[in-house]
């Protein structure tokens, strides 16, 4: 649908809302004037997209200084518009939207990982000032997505997936259900197309019967409530697409299994007519046994309040049933945005910052943990939650998964600090345990001096608060032991890169890379990584490539050793000077293909070991004098052998089915596959390792090229390379 001036200002005329009419219309014509001549991916003017995220925002029932905003929301960004201007003509609470809006949008940074959490910090920024920017983000992505077919597959993909990562679970803390839902299935539908359409056959197989049971189920609830003299609203609703793919596709079950594909939604008056009609609907259907939750006694972080029961009818089909009062209708559907549109505890402010208090949170925690800032908001604001109980009734939300130390910490800081054990419903139980929904946890602490957290606790811990708080007291109260085990972790990571240098050499290595981080010691900089605060799964990528230009650096001043007598030829496909017959092998530690520059090196009863000419080892040893004498000149033969071994390194997102992607190219290419391993990583992708075989560097480098095409791939690289 492509938006107009005419729809947005009937939109608004419908309502019952005030609005600024003049305003609104000035900064329209300001928009359409500064956008003129620009269009969109679709072929559209450019003005009808903020005049669309404008309508969103209507629907939503935001004020007329967000209206405004979004109307005017890409004028700073992308024309010769000044904030200047705006806030001269329309003041200075639209001025600071546009403002927040804009920041987010128009930074660049050298990796798109960098860019994206940067971004996702300037959001939690702009939405600790005024919560309006988000809001208006939320909209302008969602326009985005529903116009998201008009971009090129890579940038769907790009874009579905930080929809999914970060919008979607800002807009579920926010609580605005429906955008929520809109922007998962969209990006659903670009993320698995097949799932997607998969679900969308199913439900449309059996949608006349559903709507038809539906209102019966409905006809059945309204009888029986009138004998109570009870006239709620009543309506059905279906699961969204993404909702049906957690449960089937992610959790594993059955189709059969998901009870609440459709529920029944009844909508009262008070809260005490909640609880009277829960015991009715439990009188006409059969509850199953688990599947009560009570949402009003303990709401959802983001003030979601319900009574949720799955029930089976007597055709024995199972169904849920949401009861709720209005004021709790409107907070589950529009959230925050309620605030706004009814009102929602306007009268207090001090209720509205309240439940803004998780974005302070989240700002002042990201400080220590900046790197895993996308992860964490996946972890804490995504996530399902379970509700628990301390031993006085207080009510703790945690993400699911979330274990006794993770309820230690949402406690304080000393509690989680001075932890020695707990007890779950009055049962001593390991501190790694997962606790449910409805718990009584026990925190057993001690005030031993010197005790603190173990280093083992960050292998479990859910929360990024928990996570943080460990470190932070690793960070001040272990210096010695953190530098002993931030030396170890990147002597580990080094080996497993196969990193090697000359001591002198590797101490201004190091310190280069230590700088990079606004580390001039290099103890700080091993501190840093023992409790936590750099990553080395981050910045091993950027240190292999500086390293590789070291080596090669190093590796282009080696002369060519004077040849003076004549080569032979060994079956290995190698001519070796001087040499008939000889027995070769190809060093593991660079693996060299037809192709590469080689050299050889004599070794004591096994032939000669033939390198690339960039290895490390060949570097390090032409500068020691004892072992000059063993270097020999090998150069690639004519021959028909094909069977050398060459081993990728493989990074992708994490993702079903990559590694079948893999294989199924390598096969349709015919090329042979000796040995393959995958693994996720910290930082939630995959890494696929994997050895096979090639002719040479010319093949090599068209499987390469061939391998990162697969949707979803980040990079491959031959190792020692």
């Amino acid at each position: 649908m492509v938006y107009t001036i005419d729809m947005l200002m009937d939109l608004i005329h419908k309502g019952d809302k005030q609005y600024d009419y003049a305003l609104i219309s000035a900064a329209y014509q300001m928009a359409d004037a500064a956008h003129a001549g620009q269009l969109r991916k679709s072929g559209d003017p450019y003005i009808t997209h903020p005049v669309a995220v404008a309508y969103i925002l209507v629907e939503m029932g935001m004020d007329t200084e967000t209206i405004c905003a979004a109307l005017l929301h890409d004028v700073v960004e992308d024309t010769n518009i000044k904030l200047e201007q705006i806030q001269k003509q329309f003041g200075a609470g639209v001025a600071l939207l546009v403002d927040g809006v804009t920041k987010i949008n128009k930074l660049t940074l050298p990796t798109k990982e960098a860019e994206q959490t940067e971004n996702v910090r300037k959001m939690l920024m702009a939405m600790s000032k005024d919560i309006r920017v988000i809001i208006i983000k939320l909209a302008d992505r969602l326009h985005n997505m529903r116009t998201l077919k008009f971009r090129k597959p890579s940038k769907q993909l790009e874009i579905s997936l930080e929809t999914m990562e970060i919008y979607a679970p800002i807009a579920h803390r926010l609580g605005i259900r429906a955008v929520k839902e809109e922007l998962e299935d969209i990006s659903l539908f670009y993320l698995d197309p097949i799932a997607y359409h998969e679900i969308d056959d199913i439900l449309d197989q059996h949608k006349g019967d559903r709507i038809n049971y539906i209102e019966y189920i409905k006809m059945q609830i309204k009888a029986r409530l009138a004998d109570y003299h009870i006239e709620p609203y009543v309506e059905g609703r279906v699961k969204s697409h993404y909702g049906i793919y957690r449960k089937v596709y992610m959790a594993g079950r059955s189709f059969d299994e998901v009870f609440d594909i459709f529920a029944v939604r009844i909508i009262v008056n008070s809260v005490v007519e909640c609880y009277n009609i829960l015991g009715i609907i439990h009188d006409i259907f059969t509850p199953i046994p688990n599947r009560f939750k009570d949402y009003i006694s303990m709401p959802k972080a983001n003030m979601y309040q319900s009574l949720h029961t799955t029930v089976i009818a007597k055709e024995g089909v199972p169904f849920e049933v949401q009861i709720r009062t209005w004021d709790m209708h409107y907070t589950a559907e529009y959230g925050i945005a309620a605030h706004w549109k009814y009102k929602l505890g306007i009268s207090g402010k001090d209720k509205l910052e309240e439940r803004l208090a998780w974005i302070r949170k989240i700002i002042e925690e990201q400080q220590d943990d900046s790197a895993n800032l996308i992860s964490n908001i996946k972890n804490d604001i995504g996530a399902e939650e379970v509700f628990l109980l301390t031993p006085k009734g207080d009510v703790k939300t945690l993400p699911v998964g979330s274990t006794t130390v993770d309820f230690a910490y949402a406690i304080h800081s000393a509690v989680g600090n001075h932890m020695i054990g707990a007890k779950v419903d009055g049962r001593i139980v390991p501190i790694d345990t997962v606790v449910q929904t409805g718990q009584i946890v026990e925190i057993i602490t001690s005030n031993t001096p010197g005790r603190g957290p173990s280093r083992d606790w960050l292998k479990f811990v859910k929360t990024s608060e928990a996570r943080n708080k460990i470190r932070a007291w690793f960070k001040k109260e272990r210096r010695d032991e953190n530098i002993v085990e931030g030396k170890a972790e990147l002597e580990r990571e080094f080996k497993r890169n196969s990193i090697y240098l000359p001591e002198d050499q590797m101490q201004e290595f190091l310190l280069g890379i230590a700088k990079r981080q606004n580390y001039d010691v290099l103890d700080d900089f091993y501190a840093a990584i023992g409790y936590g605060g750099v990553s080395l799964s981050k910045i091993i990528p950027r240190i292999k490539d500086d390293y590789f230009k070291l080596i090669k650096r190093d590796a282009d001043k080696i002369p060519e050793l004077t040849t003076t007598q004549s080569f032979g030829k060994t079956d290995s496909g190698v001519i070796v000077e001087n040499i008939e017959n000889c027995l070769v092998k190809f060093a593991q530690c660079c693996n060299p293909l037809p192709g590469d520059s080689i050299i050889g090196f004599i070794t004591r009863g096994h032939g000669v070991s033939v390198h690339k000419r960039d290895c490390v080892n060949v570097i390090a040893s032409m500068k020691d004098p004892s072992q000059i004498d063993r270097w020999i000149n090998v150069h690639w033969a004519q021959t028909d052998q094909t069977n050398y071994r060459a081993v990728l390194n493989l990074l992708s997102i994490a993702r079903q089915g990559i590694v079948a992607d893999v294989t199924v190219l390598l096969a349709n290419m015919k090329v042979p596959v000796y040995e393959i391993s995958a693994k996720e990583l910290k930082n939630g992708n995959t890494e696929i390792i994997m050895t096979i075989s090639v002719g040479g560097t010319a093949q090599l480098n068209t499987i390469i090229q061939r391998l990162q095409k697969i949707e979803g791939m980040i990079s491959v690289e031959r190792t020692g390379k």
